[in-house]
């Protein structure tokens, strides 16, 4: 496996090919922090070309998920002790966060407890799978404190489309778990941590049934095909397709499926 870089505004979890990672500062909400910026894509830029690693949750201690900025940060650039081009850097790195999870090629898990404000709910937005306790609150609050939710409006209007994200970031309302699943941010609502759990293991053995470089390989195509023209569309997946082909992952799937066998990834 990957070394996994030193982290301290996280706990890693490694365990069977797949990458937990918890936010430890419930006291102070889980709040994207600098350092918890920093250390988040060291980990993504770390796992990014291990096959070994399957997929990666991400989760916050304390029943809290994230309550997004760092307002003290934001405080200190109040009173002056930064320029406009520090805060144009800092918002900046936030952007390299948001980008390197969406461009994860791991399955990715969103376990939202408690809190998913402003930041969180764009770090939400970049899962592949979100699954939120009942009780799990979300909103977009940047219009509330004068600011815009700059760099998380392109994933919100990926994950919810113009229309809910339009409203939701003019309007900073907050949704709970359940209207969240009903204007598609949420895939699926949990009662109580153990039931996160055990959701987060079913969606570990599904994914465990999927081809890693395939799963790799469609994230990329999820992602730069609708900016495509058509022609252009299809060609790109006509080369996608012949790539995996003649892949021996492909040679492999058609193998295990033909002798009744599980292929050699789902035994991992």
């Amino acid at each position: 496996m990957t070394d996994l870089p030193q982290t301290e505004a996280m706990d890693l979890e490694y365990e069977a090919g797949w990458l937990t990672v918890w936010f430890n500062q419930p006291e102070i909400r889980n709040p994207l922090t600098g350092q918890r910026i920093g250390e988040l894509k060291a980990v993504c830029d770390a796992i990014a070309g291990n096959r070994d690693i399957r997929g990666v949750t991400i989760r916050g201690r304390g029943g809290i998920f994230c309550a997004g900025g760092d307002l003290k940060a934001f405080k200190s650039a109040f009173q002056g002790d930064a320029s406009r081009d520090d805060i144009v850097a800092m918002s900046l790195e936030a952007a390299a966060l948001f980008d390197a999870v969406n461009t994860l090629p791991q399955v990715t898990v969103m376990a939202v407890e408690g809190a998913a404000m402003a930041g969180g709910f764009g770090l939400a937005c970049v899962g592949d799978v979100v699954i939120a306790e009942e009780g799990a609150r979300f909103a977009l609050t940047e219009t509330t404190i004068g600011l815009t939710p700059a760099q998380i409006s392109p994933f919100v209007l990926q994950r919810l489309g113009a229309r809910e994200g339009r409203r939701l970031m003019l309007l900073a309302s907050t949704l709970g778990a359940a209207e969240a699943k009903s204007v598609g941010l949420v895939d699926t609502v949990v009662s109580g941590s153990e039931t996160m759990d055990a959701e987060i293991e079913a969606v570990r053995t599904q994914v465990r049934r999927c081809a890693p470089g395939a799963v790799a390989e469609t994230k990329r195509l999820i992602r730069t095909l609708p900016a495509m023209q058509r022609e252009a569309q299809a060609k790109a997946a006509a080369d996608s397709f012949a790539d995996t082909m003649v892949s021996g992952e492909a040679r492999e799937g058609v193998a295990s499926f033909l002798e009744k066998r599980k292929p050699e990834w789902a035994e991992r």
